[in-house]
C-alpha cells in the first residue's frame, strides 16, 4: 500500500520499450513512487498475455521510473469506495491485483524485475513472483501492512513463508526494511547488480534470443556482485529471529523479544519491539496466521485465501483499523494541499 495521488493521463502510467527480443515495461508515476493504479494493473495484465503468445518476445523486463520500483498499490479509489459504502468496488481492485500476481507467478517466459529503488507492498507482488529479481545498492524492501491495519498480501504469505527460518514472520509483522544486500541474502532478490551496470545489463538482455532460464541467469550473473551485509543487518540476527518469531502467538513473540532485551542491549531488538507495539494488534494476529498457513499452500491457494481475507477487512468485519488508518492518512494529505 502507498500513495494516494493519481495521474490524469492514464496512458502514460506504463511506458513500453520494444527492443529486439525483450519488452520493457516502465512504471511511470515517479512523483507517486510508482504506486500502482487500477489502470496500471490492467495494462500489465493485457501486455503479459500479449507477450506470452508472441514467439518474438523472449523475456519481459519491469522497472520503475525515478527512485522507486513501486511503493505499493494506489489506494485512493479504495478509500473513496469504502467511504461511499461500495466495498465491492474496492474488492475489484484487489482481485485484479492478485490475479496479476498469479499470472506473473505462473508465467511461461522469464520476467526480470529491476528493483533499483523502493519495493513495498504491491511492488513486491509484481516482482517477487517473477523469475529474476535484480537488487541494487538503492533497493529498499518492506511489507508495512500491519502498520496500516491490513496484512502482508499480494501473495506475501507464500513468499515470506519460504524465507530462511522465521525471517518471513519477522518481516511481515514488523514491516522492517531491507536493503539490496539483505534482499539477496534472504532470497527475495536473485541477483545484486550495481546501479551503474544496469544500462549494460539491460542492453545485454535485449539481444537474448532465448527464454531459457539458465541463459538469462548467466547473463545477469555476468554483471552481478556479492555485496557485504552491514554489521547492523537483521540477517545477522537470524538466530534471535528464529528463537523469537517461531513462537506460537504474537504475545509469545513479543515476550520472547522482551526477554532477549533484558539479556542484551541491542537497538535492533528494541526497534522490533516498538514496531510490534505500534502495529494494529488484530493485523499482527491475522498476518502471523496467514504466513504460517502459507507454508503449507501453493501460490494460487495463498492468493485466493488472501483475497477472501482482504474482503473481510475492507468490509470492516474483522477490524476497523484499516479503514480508520486510510481515512486518517487521507485527511492529512488533503490538509497539505
Amino acid at each position: 500500500m502507498a500513495s494516494f495521488s493519481s495521474s490524469n493521463d492514464q496512458e502514460d502510467q506504463v511506458l513500453v520499450e520494444e527492443k529486439s527480443f525483450a519488452r520493457t515495461l516502465i512504471m511511470n508515476r515517479p512523483k507517486q513512487l510508482n504506486a500502482a493504479t487500477d489502470y496500471m494493473i490492467s495494462r500489465f495484465w493485457e501486455l503479459f498475455l500479449l507477450y506470452e503468445n508472441n514467439s518474438n518476445v523472449k523475456l519481459v523486463i519491469i522497472k520503475g521510473k525515478g527512485r522507486a520500483f513501486c511503493a505499493g498499490g494506489d489506494v485512493a479509489a479504495v478509500v473513496r469506495d469504502i467511504n461511499n459504502g461500495k466495498w465491492e468496488s474496492a474488492a475489484i481492485f484487489f482481485r485484479r491485483e492478485y490475479t496479476l500476481n498469479y499470472l506473473m507467478a505462473t508465467y511461461s517466459k522469464p520476467q526480470v524485475s529491476i528493483l533499483n529503488g523502493i519495493v513495498m507492498g504491491g511492488g513486491a507482488g509484481c516482482s517477487i513472483h517473477g523469475s529474476f529479481r535484480v537488487a541494487t545498492e538503492n533497493s529498499a524492501f518492506a511489507m508495512p501492512e500491519t502498520a496500516l491495519g491490513l496484512f502482508p498480501d499480494v501473495g506475501a504469505s507464500y513468499f515470506l513463508s519460504r524465507l530462511p527460518g522465521h525471517f518471513g514472520e519477522y518481516l511481515g509483522l514488523t514491516g522492517a526494511r531491507l536493503d539490496g544486500a539483505e534482499m539477496l541474502a534472504c532470497g527475495l532478490a536473485t541477483h545484486f547488480v550495481p546501479s551503474a551496470k544496469l544500462p549494460s545489463l539491460e542492453a545485454a538482455l535485449h539481444t537474448v534470443d532465448s527464454s531459457d532460464q539458465a541463459v538469462i541467469s548467466a547473463i545477469i550473473g555476468e554483471y552481478s556482485e556479492l555485496p557485504m551485509l552491514k554489521e547492523q543487518s537483521a540477517y545477522h540476527r537470524l538466530d534471535v529471529i528464529n528463537r523469537c518469531f517461531s513462537r506460537r502467538t504474537v504475545e509469545d513473540i513479543l515476550s520472547a523479544l522482551e526477554r532477549e532485551a533484558t539479556n542484551k542491549v541491542d537497538g535492533w531488538i528494541l526497534a522490533s519491539i516498538q514496531s510490534l507495539k505500534k502495529a494494529s494488534p488484530t493485523s499482527l494476529k491475522i498476518s502471523l496466521r496467514s504466513i504460517r498457513e502459507g507454508r503449507l499452500q501453493g501460490v494460487g491457494q495463498c492468493l485466493v485465501r488472501e483475497y477472501r481475507m482482504v474482503c473481510h477487512v475492507i468490509r470492516g468485519e474483522v477490524s476497523k483499523d484499516f479503514v480508520e488508518v486510510l481515512q486518517l492518512i487521507r485527511r492529512l494529505l488533503y490538509s497539505l494541499i
